[in-house]
């Protein structure tokens, strides 16, 4: 009896995080495409390649929404329905701290920011709020995003794929979009690096 509960408990558990996480979806899409854009500056250097990168970090993305778990809102693990709600759980509080981590970030760009990795003529370096904690905290909170919709809905296969394909995906983006920073910026951008993690805050440089 006291399995079936946590059975039942883990489904609608499960339920409950893969509406909070589409929910949260809307609002991190929201965050790019509804945001009220500044004033724009003509670009200084572009980088068309970076465009390779943004497409295999999709690919990614795609993966984790089309390989899911069978049944629907069955454990991550099968049978282990109390691991399953902690995951839920901690999966909308990942999803959750990416939609603040990629509008944080993106209020600190400002006019810098850009789906094409770029500098604009007068390119700022921007170090401070969550560029303190992290040099790329919008590659982060799109992580962020794919591992929290793995958890609440795709086939353990299927998110560790997404995560490779994304990986070497953002990777692409920071190589090419850190080598305009430090072509711009030299020795201030290296100081940053030196101090700031690349991808996962206060732990991988």
């Amino acid at each position: 009896m006291l399995s079936m509960n946590m059975e039942q408990i883990s489904y609608y558990t499960s339920a409950a995080a893969l509406g909070l996480v589409i929910a949260l979806w809307f609002v991190f899409a929201g965050t790019f495409l509804l945001r009220k854009k500044p004033e724009t500056a003509p670009d200084a250097i572009r980088a068309p390649k970076s465009w390779f990168g943004l497409g295999l970090q999709g690919v990614g993305f795609g993966l984790v929404w089309a390989l899911r778990r069978s049944p629907m809102f069955s454990p991550v693990i099968d049978g282990q329905y109390v691991v399953n709600i902690v995951v839920q759980i901690l999966a909308v509080i990942l999803a959750v701290s990416s939609v603040w981590l990629a509008m944080s970030a993106i209020k600190e760009l400002g006019k810098q920011w850009s789906l094409q990795a770029r500098l604009i003529e007068g390119h700022k370096l921007v170090t401070g709020g969550v560029y303190q904690i992290v040099r790329h905290p919008i590659y982060t909170a799109m992580l962020g995003m794919l591992l929290a919709t793995g958890l609440v809905m795709s086939h353990w296969i299927g998110l560790m794929a997404a995560v490779v394909v994304f990986y070497i995906g953002t990777k692409i983006r920071t190589n090419i979009e850190e080598g305009l920073l430090r072509s711009a910026f030299g020795e201030e951008f290296d100081s940053w690096k030196k101090r700031v993690p690349g991808l996962i805050p206060f732990f991988i440089k």
